[in-house]
């Protein structure tokens, strides 16, 4: 698995017209194939007047495409081509299609979906995601300024926290060892559980 990959910000959308026929292509951030249809199933649903809603999508569990009706090939397939050559990942691109009564021919409609999405990534937020492993630091109140200072000082970047019986930091690092360093330091201040590995936006 790469330790770098790109991704979308949030929801983007953009509308082109082609020979009277109405292209409206859709992408949405996505970390999975379950949560890929859910999308697909919610936008299918509520744009069912179409004639098509063409979809792809590439997330961390696989990929897949459909032409919803369109000839075979000429739709997802050509979609998913776009995602995949400008290396997005955890991406779905929906294309809504209303006919507008001048067909396009297979060539025509391939080059059609392909500028729908090739389009709507060129006006997207691209984020650069890197791989970190995630950590929970748990302590006691008193012990705040030792780990933040500890943190600081090692540069660690803190990704969210918990104010509860006990404060609950949950941090994000490249180094496993730098992080052990800390266990053994303040051993009797903290305790430190690896929650594994996830993908978040490139941190300083």
């Amino acid at each position: 698995m790469n330790d770098t990959m790109k991704t979308i910000a949030k929801p983007f959308q953009t509308s082109i017209d082609i020979k009277k026929s109405q292209f409206i292509c859709r992408l949405f951030p996505a970390q999975n194939e379950k949560e890929a249809k859910e999308i697909i199933k919610e936008i299918s649903e509520e744009y069912k007047d179409a004639t098509h809603n063409c979809t792809a999508y590439v997330v961390s569990d696989g990929e897949g495409f459909d032409d919803d009706g369109e000839p075979g090939g000429t739709a997802g397939r050509p979609m998913l081509n776009v995602l995949k050559k400008n290396e997005m990942e955890n991406i779905v691109a929906i294309v809504t299609r209303y006919f507008g009564g001048i067909k396009l021919g297979a060539g025509g409609l391939v080059r059609a979906y392909s500028k729908s999405v090739l389009e709507t990534l060129s006006v997207a937020e691209i984020v650069d995601m890197e791989l970190y492993e995630i950590f929970r630091f748990t302590f006691e109140y008193q012990d705040i300024k030792t780990i933040d200072s500890e943190l600081r000082s090692k540069r660690l970047a803190i990704v969210e926290k918990q104010y509860e019986a006990q404060v609950i930091y949950f941090v994000a690092s490249k180094n496993v060892d730098m992080v052990n360093n800390i266990q053994e330091k303040l051993a009797n201040s903290v305790k430190i559980e690896h929650l594994g590995s996830r993908f978040l936006e490139k941190l300083d």
